[in-house]
């Protein structure tokens, strides 16, 4: 019987699964002392998470860089289905589209061969050394039109109304401050915009992924009911993951008519 990759590797990439200490660092206790009630903090929590809540749910650790050969293994393709997803995005010669999260440009490369020689990938990430290896496997694929953005844990660092899809694959869950990060998001969208979230399932529980690492699909949905996003559609086609899709809300235009603010 063959033991999943995924729960292998449980063990043996703390940065992922979660066997970190569960403490706050002192940066983040400054964070905590400022942000607004948006956020919980919680001293007894799940040892996997960072013991800070987000509309009930507790945000995960971040996975490092030294776990990125976790991000090729051979056995991802069949784990994930990357052509399915593919498939659901509809990406189009010309598009430009951001891999948040991008690590080492698993989905960064496919995305570009979708969106073509006219388009462009903005692969991102908050660890220049992922940002290294994505720019290396980019190199030796003979990749151009991927171009690697350092971001920050709020700023994914994209021009306003400048991207027609935002994917983000596995990642959502990390982020330290998600609605910030989604505001930054939403405001890089142009106008009917797209941002697709790839999860893990939480609502199955053969999925052999640490619990704080998944969401379900009502979550997802719940957290951008913040946002300026419409929902579009769930599509349910791959293994272990959601397929969730937003728009971006249209803007109300304003009558020749009409009184200034």
């Amino acid at each position: 019987m063959r033991i999943h990759t995924c729960l292998a590797f449980q063990v043996l990439l703390p940065c992922l699964f979660g066997s970190l200490p569960a403490a706050i660092p002192a940066a983040e206790e400054k964070l905590k002392a400022n942000a607004d009630t948006r956020y919980e903090y919680r001293q007894q929590h799940d040892p996997n998470g960072i013991g800070k809540f987000y509309l009930g749910r507790e945000i995960a650790h971040v996975m490092g860089h030294q776990a990125a050969d976790w991000l090729e293994r051979p056995e991802r393709e069949d784990e994930e289905k990357p052509e399915l997803l593919l498939k659901a995005l509809k990406l189009k010669p010309g598009d430009a589209v951001a891999d948040i999260g991008a690590g080492t440009g698993y989905y960064s490369w496919r995305m570009a061969k979708a969106v073509g020689e006219s388009g462009l990938v903005y692969a991102v990430d908050i660890q220049q050394e992922m940002l290294d290896l994505l720019a290396q496997k980019m190199a030796e694929r003979k990749i151009t039109n991927v171009k690697g953005v350092l971001g920050t844990i709020t700023d994914p660092k994209l021009k306003s109304n400048s991207l027609d899809l935002v994917l983000m694959v596995d990642v959502y869950h990390e982020f330290d401050h998600p609605c910030e990060m989604l505001q930054a998001i939403c405001q890089a969208l142009k106008p009917d915009g797209r941002v697709v979230f790839i999860e893990f399932r939480a609502e199955d529980p053969k999925v052999p992924i640490k619990e704080v690492h998944k969401m379900s699909a009502a979550q997802v949905r719940k957290e951008m009911s913040v946002q300026p996003l419409e929902w579009m559609e769930t599509i349910e086609t791959l293994p272990w993951q959601h397929i969730i899709i937003f728009k971006k809300k249209a803007q109300p235009t304003r009558s020749v008519n009409s009184p200034k603010p």
